[in-house]
This record gives structure tokens, sequence and C-alpha cells, in this order.
């Protein structure tokens, strides 16, 4: 059983908690309790160091809607740190944090990562392009889709590209961002929409308590989560 001691689960919070800056002792004794209920549910081996990509991936689409298959590898990546292909404990409180309750600031960072798909210090043409291409919806057009999809692109660097060179660089994003906060998630959804509704009916219901504690944390998730409206009217909001 992954399910954490009384004890160790005493000790791995007290630490967590002095990292923490947006949540408080309980919370993360809550998130903590999640992490071990999901990497019971969905390890093979008791040996699993981490949430492994498709159960992340499981939990972004059940838990707050998300769709999106290159996105939501995206933010795996962004929450697997050492790039070990699992998230640890660790990293999955640290993630949280800013997935959940981050401040402008830290969600800037985090969706230009997300957006960055080769890691190379820049959203490209190519990669903007992939990205509508992905998330914008098909209708059926007698016109090119690839055609309108690349205006869209032009459109968009024109409004982003602060220095004229064909990519945005993050100070680039940065800037756009806090001229614009809606500009946050302009290639794609990779922060929760607190208008979803978080319903964990698709886990197991075996264990009646298990069951409940996502039901409970579910609910408090939605709590958690900072609107986009909250960012734009106070970007420098922790909690």
């Amino acid at each position: 059983m992954y399910t954490a001691n009384r004890k160790r689960l005493q000790k791995l919070t007290d630490c967590t908690s002095k990292a923490s800056k947006h949540f408080n002792r309980y919370e993360i004794e809550c998130l903590i309790k999640l992490f071990y209920t999901l990497l019971e549910e969905t390890a093979e081996k008791q040996s699993s160091i981490g949430i492994d990509r498709n159960a992340f991936r499981n939990f972004l689409h059940t838990t707050f809607g998300m769709t999106d298959d290159m996105i939501m590898d995206r933010v795996f990546r962004a929450f697997d740190k050492d790039n070990d292909g699992f998230v640890n404990v660790t990293e999955w409180i640290s993630g949280l944090c800013i997935f959940l309750r981050g401040n402008l600031e830290e969600r800037t960072k985090y969706c230009f990562e997300v957006y960055d798909l080769n890691g190379d210090g820049f959203i490209s043409r190519e990669e903007m392009f992939h990205m509508l291409k992905n998330s914008l919806l098909k209708q059926p057009s007698e016109e090119d889709p690839d055609e309108g999809i690349k205006d869209l692109v032009d459109i968009t660097l024109k409004k982003m590209d602060h220095d004229h060179d064909g990519k945005l660089s993050f100070a680039d994003y940065e800037t756009s961002v806090k001229e614009e906060a809606l500009l946050l998630e302009a290639f794609g959804p990779c922060l929760p929409d607190t208008k979803c509704t978080y319903i964990i009916s698709s886990r197991r219901k075996d264990n009646a308590n298990s069951f409940a504690q996502m039901q409970i944390l579910s609910r408090w998730i939605e709590c958690w989560t900072w609107s986009k409206e909250d960012l734009c009217s106070n970007p420098d909001s922790p909690t």
C-alpha cells in the first residue's frame, strides 16, 4: 500500500510546508493524501517513485476537463522538474502551488514553459502554429484551415513580438501578459478553469472513504483555484 503512515505523513507535511508559499499545512497534508491515493490507484508496481505521464494526464482530464494532448504533456513536463518521467510528491505540491494559486508572475513563467515546446527559450512561429491548430475547434470550411491559423499566428506576432525578431522570448511574452492578462493562455488552456465542475465520479468507488476524500478534495481544488478575472484585477495576490 502506498498510503503514507501518520508519522511519515507528518514529517513530509512539515518539510513541504516550509517551502510552500501558497498552501497552509492542512492543505498540504490533504494534497499529499491525494497524491498517494492517485499513486495507489494508478501505479502498477509499488516501487514506482511517482505519478507517471498517463496517470497525470488522466488527472488533468478528469479533474480539470483538459483535452489537448500536447498541452497536457507539456503541463506534465512543467511539473516533472527532474525529467525522470514521474511527478514525485515534492514536484506535485510545488507544481500545484503555481497551477492552483500562483500569482501572475509565477503563472507567466509556468505558461511560457508549457508553450516553449522544444525548451529553447522561445515560442517560435512553428510552435504557435502547432498549438493553435491543436487547440482551435475544427469547423468545416471551403478555405484551407492552415491558412487561417497562419494568419492568426501573424496577428499574434504583431501583437506580442515586441522586439520584432519573428519569435516570442520570455520578455516579449511577459510584457504582453502585463499589458493584457488574457494573453496568458494565448496558445491553449494550461491552467484550471474555475467555471468547470470538478466531478471525480470516474474514480473507483470500491473504497468509500477514498472516494469521499476525492470528492471533498475536488471541491477544495475549486475553492483554491484563482480565476483569470482575479489575476487580472489583482496580479500579485498569492491566494
